[in-house]
This record gives structure tokens, sequence and C-alpha cells, in this order.
């Protein structure tokens, strides 16, 4: 028993560990967001509760918009659509790890945001340790950094005067610091390099406001024939 929660102890410090880029960002991201829920009329149960139960990033920052807006039940739902259609994209590549996780697959599938998935993308687990258990502790950890920056930016939103101009480009922000921390820890650079061309190869085709799906089938499809090609060669 001892060296079980030896082991799990050293997991969570690992899990933990591995979360602190995300850790860095959402608690500032999740601030701006409670702040801006705030500025909208929704108080810190509102916050606390898009950031539990959707837990959508830059859908919860649009959201916060289309609430104050009154917009309709079918605007809201193709909007969610249409900015979180990327997710289908990590999904995808993720069936192989999350298919037999058991009891936790439902909540790693809930918990995929843009930055868990580029911690967990490279399938890389320590050495040793239960890797679905791993994953879950690193989406948990993201999830509750969120979570953490929303109710105190509510709070500190009811107290102290902000200026939310701008504040929606700190999703940008976080999405460079994990590209560049990706670059940086794979040798692979592969998969970056495709990203970034083919996304600027549809945005200059379809234009800013319909380039994501787009450039989001073009990756995938270079990326299976790039995959397809290196196991013909193994």
């Amino acid at each position: 028993m001892k060296d079980m929660r030896r082991m799990n102890g050293k997991l969570i410090g690992m899990a933990f560990y591995r979360s602190l880029p995300v850790m860095a960002g959402y608690l500032v991201l999740g601030i701006g967001f409670g702040i801006l829920m705030r500025s909208a009329g929704y108080g810190v149960l509102w916050a606390f509760a898009m950031s539990a139960f959707i837990y959508a990033g830059s859908m919860q920052y649009v959201g916060a918009g289309l609430l104050a807006g009154g917009a309709s039940v079918i605007l809201t739902a193709l909007t969610t659509l249409m900015v979180n259609a990327r997710h289908l994209f990590y999904s995808i590549s993720m069936i192989d790890r999350y298919k037999d996780a058991g009891k936790v697959k439902p909540y790693l599938i809930f918990a995929l945001t843009d930055e868990t998935y580029s911690l967990l993308c490279d399938g890389k687990v320590p050495e040793g340790e239960d890797a679905d258990r791993y994953r879950f502790l690193v989406s948990l950890f993201d999830h509750c950094y969120w979570v953490t920056g929303s109710v105190a930016g509510s709070l500190l939103g009811s107290v102290l005067p902000f200026s939310t101009l701008g504040i929606e480009f700190a999703m940008t922000a976080l999405f460079l610091v994990s590209f560049t921390e990706q670059w940086i820890g794979n040798g692979d650079h592969i998969p970056a390099v495709t990203g970034a061309a083919a996304s600027l190869f549809c945005l200059l085709v379809f234009g800013a406001e319909r380039f994501l799906i787009p450039s989001m089938l073009l990756i995938t499809l270079v990326l299976t024939l790039v995959r397809g090609r290196e196991a013909d060669a193994e």
C-alpha cells in the first residue's frame, strides 16, 4: 500500500509539472473571462458553472457576448459549432489513446482543450506509469486552473474596475506559448510546420472568417499522408 501511495504521489507530481505552462496561462485567461462575465452582468456562479461544465476557452469568451446580447438558441448552437469544430480533429487523433481509458474516458474527451491537447498529443507518458491515469491528471489539473482563474476573475471584477478591451487576445497568446513549448520540446517539427503552412494558405484563400475548418481538413490530410509514407518505409 505504501508503494502504491508513493507511486500515485510521484505520478501526481509529474502530471502537475507537465501542466505548469498551462497553469500560467489558464489562471490569467480564466481571470480575464471572469472579469468579462462580471462586466456583462453575470456573477461568480455563472463564471464557475460555465468554466466547470462548458470548459470551452475561446467559446466561453464568445459566450459572454452572446449572453449579454440575448442571442437565440440557434445562433448560439451554430456559433459553438463553428468555434469548436477544430476539436473534431483533435479527437480523431486521440481515438487510439483514449479508447481503453475505462471510467475516465468521458472526462478525458470532455477536457480535451487546445492546451491539454498540446500537452498530450505527443503520446509521451512517464516511464512505468499508467497512461490513462497520467492523462486524466493532466486534464484535471488544467481544468482546475481554468475554473480557479474564472472564479478569481469574477470576484476581482466585483471589487476592482477593469477595462476588458482586447482581453480576447489572451487566448491567442496562450496558443502561441503552447506552440513554442511543443516546438522546443519535440524534435519532429513536421506537424508544426504543416499546421502553420496549411493555416496560412487557407487564410489567404478563404479569408479570416472561414479558414479554420479548411485548414484543419488540410492538416489532417497532409499528416495522414505523411504517416502513411512513414509506415510504408518501416
